[in-house]
């Protein structure tokens, strides 16, 4: 498909000011173009901007033409840890322009490290420039292993010293644009429901309902649009499963209506299959550990319908919670099947394959991307591990799909990976000497992973 042209679109502007507030970006002192998307920007219209273009709207924040005049700090509240904080809403990042896409699809242009806003409380508003880094690996690796998520546009480094607690200090400052189909969260609708405004969370959803779901919203829109939600969050989470991705931080304010991943901090790829594996060092309980994503999900979704009680009839909601488990079954087994490079087959044959699969490598204690790479398209390394048995044996009634392994990339002698270490690594050359080689090959590795992958989506 060609590139669409620039669709601007105001649609957030339809909900008011009882939903944001008009901000000002912070004046920085430098802006220093560290890395631009030109593949997300082609899909809403914006790969031909020069760079001083391209800062001008993405470091200082001039409009965009028919956009938003001034960007929006959206409000919301959320369930931290499970702890109702009131005090939330965009502290350090706002919306700054809404687009469509080559399928019509509404998109947002939001910022992390844009500066101050009503809703910072203490906090600088600022984003340290290895956070920026480090968010741009997480949405080039997950949208490479086919999550859903949002896709960092633009970095540019903005020339202030940082003081951080979880970095050595000073640390150079950025601002991170990213591209999203929504900023929605479940959030919002607590906001409402808290504040007791049910004509705000009517409008509320129906906003959801046209510009992010895209779905009639029928007799009863809530159920819809709760449908939706559980729809989105357990294809999501079982992305993430697949991936060995662990969030770290599954707040309520952190899931977006859509069922995109965005807004990465302590985020970690597995290095073995370890259900208690945490990324958050402050997750002293595990609540969010790899094992228990599914389970914390489920619990926002719980709380979501929490907020639209308000306005709805509980009987039309719990439908839509009580589809979850089988859906998410459903969802692992076809991103499971997809990453293997297999065809489908009878569901009890494929819960049978992909449980063998994980069990091998829990009991292996390989590093989960080498094992999907060592299996792709129903190939057997040469020494398999013992605990593959199982695996092997449900294998053999499995397919390759067509042109599984037709990519170069699947002869390499290693897979892509992002772990820890290689990320530190990736930072080092950037910190000591300001050298982005190493991050700009890790990018194209990774963008390679994803062609191969996609090859056969």
């Amino acid at each position: 498909m060609s590139a669409p042209d620039y669709r601007a679109s105001r649609a957030i502007l339809e909900l008011g000011p009882d939903f944001f507030d008009a901000v000002e970006p912070a004046p920085f002192p430098a802006h220093i173009l560290r890395y631009r998307n030109d593949r997300a920007a082609r899909s809403v219209g914006l790969a031909g901007l020069s760079d001083a273009d391209w800062i001008a709207y993405f470091g200082r924040f001039q409009p965009l033409p028919d956009n938003l005049p001034q960007p929006l700090a959206l409000r919301y509240h959320g369930h931290q840890f499970r702890t109702y904080n009131p005090e939330l809403g965009d502290g350090r990042g706002f919306l700054f322009a809404q687009l469509l896409d080559g399928e019509r699809r509404l998109m947002d242009l939001g910022t992390k490290g844009s500066g101050r806003t009503p809703w910072s409380r203490s906090g600088d508003g600022r984003l340290t420039l290895k956070g920026g880094v480090r968010e741009i690996l997480a949405t080039e690796m997950l949208e490479a292993l086919g999550v859903t998520t949002s896709r960092s546009f633009s970095l540019i480094e903005t020339g202030e010293a940082l003081e951080r607690g979880d970095e050595p200090s000073p640390t150079r400052s950025s601002v991170l644009v990213r591209l999203s189909h929504s900023h929605i969260r479940y959030g919002s609708f607590q906001r409402l429901a808290a504040l007791e405004q049910p004509a705000n969370l009517e409008k509320l959803t129906l906003y959801a309902l046209e510009h992010v779901a895209r779905r009639d919203p029928g007799a009863d829109p809530y159920a819809t649009l709760m449908h939706y939600a559980v729809e989105g969050a357990a294809r999501l989470v079982a992305e993430w499963h697949v991936a060995g991705f662990v969030h770290g931080v599954l707040n309520t304010d952190n899931m977006n209506i859509s069922g995109e991943s965005f807004d990465y901090g302590p985020w970690r790829f597995l290095p073995r299959w370890e259900a208690g594996f945490t990324a958050a060092y402050f997750d002293h309980f595990g609540l969010y550990a790899f094992g228990r994503q599914a389970e914390a999900l489920h619990w926002n979704l719980v709380e979501l319908a929490k907020a639209l009680r308000h306005v709805a009839q509980a009987e039309s909601l719990l439908p839509a919670l009580h589809r979850w488990p089988e859906l998410v079954a459903q969802a692992v087994r076809r991103q499971a099947l997809w990453r293997l490079g297999l065809k489908r087959a009878a569901p009890e044959a494929e819960e049978s394959l992909v449980r063998a699969f994980e069990v091998g490598m829990a009991e292996s204690g390989l590093q989960p991307d080498a094992v999907w790479f060592a299996f792709r398209g129903g190939r057997i390394p040469s020494a398999p591990h013992p605990a593959f048995g199982a695996f092997l044996e449900a294998l053999a009634g499995f397919e390759p799909l067509e042109g599984a392994l037709d990519h170069a990339y699947w002869g390499d002698a290693q897979p892509a990976t992002l772990l820890i270490d290689e990320v530190e690594a990736l930072w080092e050359p950037i910190a000591s000497r300001d050298d982005w080689s190493a991050l700009d090959l890790k990018i194209a590795a990774v963008r390679r992973m994803g062609e191969a992958l996609a090859g056969t989506a």
